[in-house]
């Protein structure tokens, strides 16, 4: 596949790759930063891809461990460690949403409604939100991988709809 041919094919999948990206961040601006992310990845490691195989696959998973990595490295940048004699490790929330009375009152609802789910629900769920891999999921569950994906994906419509009070802009 030539440059052109390769640049092109990209810039086709803009569209698809936005709504994976937004149905990641549920954010407009932190997806188009995905995305654009994913873009410079791609076309810097053009190399990297395989003449004849899929470049959607391709692309989507480099989105897809964009967000991975992006949002480990913000978990890392936000724990510090506790000097005590069991080094517990303490959320770093100076400074944001979380010291706010509504905030900590609406994270409480979010774990509260997560906590609500059927197990077969939450704990994939939870597994999920915690970086674990479908893949490992289903492995340690003793799942098919389908069968995660959507458990997961409907764990995301409950909650959703569970907390529709809770959105910005909601009273």
């Amino acid at each position: 596949m030539t440059r052109i041919e390769f640049d092109h094919h990209l810039v086709n999948l803009e569209n698809n790759l936005a709504r994976f990206a937004y149905s990641l961040t549920a954010n407009q601006e932190d997806s188009r930063d995905l995305v654009q992310e994913t873009f410079l990845k791609a076309l810097t490691n053009r190399e990297q891809f395989r003449e004849h195989s899929n470049l959607k696959a391709w692309t989507f998973t480099i989105l897809k461990n964009t967000f991975i990595n992006n949002y480990r490295k913000s978990v890392k940048q936000n724990t510090t460690m506790n000097e005590t004699k069991d080094l517990n490790f303490i959320n770093n929330t100076e400074g944001s949403d979380f010291l706010k009375s509504d905030a900590a009152i609406a994270v409480k609802e979010i774990y509260k409604k997560i906590q609500s789910l059927e197990d077969g629900f939450r704990i994939p769920f939870e597994m999920h939100i915690s970086g674990y891999k479908y893949k490992e999921i289903a492995e340690k569950m003793n799942l098919n991988i389908g069968t995660v994906k959507s458990r997961i994906f409907f764990s995301r419509k409950k909650l959703m709809r569970a907390l529709e009070d809770h959105r910005p802009g909601k009273s």
